[in-house]
């Protein structure tokens, strides 16, 4: 690595468990003694670099990790092994079921997740009303969360992590999610976003077409191990192969979504 490039985000030997606890009956708990731990390795060792302004696409089949890392990235979760440094950077995370207060409306739930982001109520006040607007979700923006749709849900919180910018966003498999015409208004507000060469991003996404699209460079990781890291359409392929997955369609043209 150059000394001349802005690093945004490190991980270094990353590692993830998860214990779930068998479940039993109180008789059988007294009969049998203490309950049985098993521990899932989720991560193991990933490392990788991402320089400032830079779009890394996250690709891998269920179960390898993906999801796991962003939250890991996000500080959801703490490493149980490795390290990362977001290097002084403010960062968001965007997945549906994170960040917000079911019980609490949608407005509240845009205050909520501002401060938690770091900005202060003032600031968050500013532009309450843009981010209400992206939305779209009329009158539901003053009900409870929990009454929402996914789709509805989806749609605040993007616009929340749209509007008030971060400067690592970290996307997890939303853009897909709404309907068709805030699909496409997501998709653009993506693109603009990344289009600042300062703004940092990590996407898991279902389609290739996103992936190939957004992304400056991909990382693949299979049941939580690196697997590869470089160019999108290289890595993508390799990928592919690896899942015995053709590649393109007769005509030429790449419409397969990744099996992520």
């Amino acid at each position: 690595m150059s000394e001349d490039k802005n690093i945004a985000l490190t991980v270094d030997n990353l590692h993830i468990f998860y214990k779930s606890i068998e479940k039993s009956s109180i008789r059988a708990r007294w009969t049998k003694g203490r309950q049985k731990v098993e521990v899932f390795h989720a991560l193991k060792g990933v490392s990788f670099e991402l320089e400032e302004g830079k779009i890394l696409g996250l690709i891998g089949r269920n179960g390898s990790g993906k999801s796991t890392m962003l939250r890991a990235i996000a500080g959801v979760f703490s490493p149980d092994q490795g390290t990362i440094d977001l290097h002084g950077h403010s960062i968001s995370l965007l997945s549906i079921g994170v960040g917000f207060n079911r019980k609490l409306s949608g407005r509240e739930n845009i205050y909520l997740s501002g401060m938690l982001l770091g900005f202060s109520e003032e600031e968050i006040a500013k532009k309450e009303e843009e981010i209400v607007q992206f939305a779209d979700i009329g009158d539901f923006i003053d009900r409870p969360v929990k009454t929402y749709s996914s789709g509805m849900y989806s749609k605040l919180a993007f616009a929340i992590t749209a509007i008030l910018e971060t400067d690592i966003m970290l996307i997890d498999e939303v853009l897909s999610v709404g309907d068709k015409k805030f699909k496409k208004k997501s998709y653009n507000k993506m693109r603009e976003l990344i289009s600042d060469d300062t703004r940092t991003v990590v996407i898991v996404s279902h389609s290739d077409d996103t992936i190939l699209e957004l992304c400056d460079i991909v990382l693949w990781i299979n049941d939580g191990e690196f697997m590869e890291i470089g160019d999108p359409q290289t890595v993508v392929d390799h990928y592919l192969e690896f899942m015995e997955v053709p590649k393109e369609k007769s005509d030429g043209s790449s419409n397969i979504d990744l099996v992520v």
